[in-house]
């Protein structure tokens, strides 16, 4: 990693910046055509009074070479809040630069510093990389637990009480 590697919070102007990020992300997880928000949502939401999302950008001088999108969320068993990374990305040029560690450490740092029970996040089972990473830091793959999703038409009979 470089010096001039540094890591902030998102804020409302960089919008346009993480969008970009995002699509990356949805074309290396080969999930590219389910991205439907727009950069005036992740606008909303990080300029809102109580946002849902935070987001931190690595950058390498002026340029965004990575990002993590993190909110909270609460474990009953331990009585406390959470820190949920929903997304990790690094552009490829910037990858093995050590900027993934670094994003990973300052969530860490801010989930240690809100008092926060647990930093977790899920992964691709076909990233062996990102496994092996995640792995050499200390995380710990739980191979008992998967992920439930109901979106689209399937929410809506949900809602509607319907089979």
């Amino acid at each position: 990693m470089t010096s001039s590697l540094s890591i902030e919070p998102a804020r409302p102007h960089d919008a346009a910046v993480l969008m970009g990020l995002v699509r990356e992300l949805a074309r290396f997880e080969r999930l590219e055509h389910l991205v439907v928000a727009t950069e005036q949502q992740i606008r909303d939401e990080l300029a809102a009074p109580r946002p849902v999302i935070e987001a931190a950008l690595a950058r390498q001088g002026s340029e965004a070479v990575g990002f993590a999108l993190y909110f909270h969320n609460y474990s009953t068993f331990l009585g406390r809040r959470g820190l949920y990374l929903e997304d990790l990305y690094v552009v490829p040029q910037a990858r093995g630069r050590g900027v993934g560690r670094a994003l990973i450490v300052w969530l860490a740092a801010l989930a240690r510093q809100r008092g926060c029970g647990r930093f977790e996040w899920t992964v691709l089972d076909w990233n062996e990389h990102a496994i092996a990473f995640y792995r050499s830091i200390g995380a710990e793959v739980l191979p008992d637990w998967r992920i439930c999703r109901v979106t689209g038409a399937a929410l809506d009979r949900l809602a509607d009480g319907s089979p």
